[in-house]
């Protein structure tokens, strides 16, 4: 994820890549998306709410 879907695009910070690399991501969504939880999309969690796509939260952080 990091280096198709960040490092490609403008996201240059090392601390943020390194975070982005160390969270397991797939422990935020729901068993039956954990397949998907390092595509570039937001993805439901439930109650009306989503986890933002990896891009996004690396563009907020690293601002």
């Amino acid at each position: 994820m990091v280096s198709q879907h960040l490092r490609g695009r403008d996201i240059d910070d090392e601390r943020v890549l390194a975070a982005m690399t160390a969270v397991p991501r797939e422990l935020f969504v729901p068993v039956e998306l954990r397949p998907r939880a390092y595509e570039d999309a937001a993805l439901p969690i439930g109650h009306g709410q989503t986890i933002s796509q990896p891009y996004m939260v690396a563009r907020i952080c690293q601002a």
